[in-house]
């Protein structure tokens, strides 16, 4: 079997871009879940996180429902993901707190654990990107935006 190494430019520009994209979705998200995982966190707890902090996502730091979190990440929840449960496990260990109606409310152990969080993530992309030049990285963004809108997707 020939591998991609082995193809010529012309066969590589004749592979299907939804298996390689696929295929480097599975493998960043992986990649990026385990190194949280390293780190005692799951890639839901952050965006819960940065969701509620208004040094990060949140506009204003106001607390929200789960409900209003998942309309807010719904872009990038995968379907395993459990945000109710997620959330729990973070009110368990003191990072959010829930009011009575119901809103999780980042705490001040929260967002300490999120700085340190956010602290490691240029390693985590520096790690995935080794080996990828700026450019040829802003090309292939470049690249993926077009074919989303292509296929009448936003880019």
């Amino acid at each position: 079997m020939t591998t991609t190494q082995e193809m010529s430019d012309a066969e590589l520009a004749a592979q299907p871009v939804a298996y390689w994209t696929g295929l480097a979705y599975e493998a960043t998200i992986a990649y990026i879940r385990a190194r949280l995982a390293e780190q005692g966190c799951t890639q839901p707890q952050y965006w819960l996180l940065r969701n509620l902090s208004v040094h990060d996502i949140s506009p204003d730091g106001r607390g929200m429902t789960l409900a209003e979190l998942e309309a807010a990440m719904a872009s990038y929840l995968r379907r395993e993901d459990d945000l109710a449960a997620q959330a729990e496990v973070l009110v368990e260990r003191g990072w959010l707190s829930r009011d009575a109606d119901d809103r999780l409310w980042l705490t001040e152990l929260g967002e300490r654990t999120r700085v340190e969080l956010k602290r490691n993530a240029p390693a985590i992309r520096d790690a995935l990107h080794a080996g990828v030049d700026d450019a040829d990285y802003v090309t292939t963004v470049k690249v993926l935006r077009q074919l989303i809108r292509n296929a009448g997707g936003p880019a």
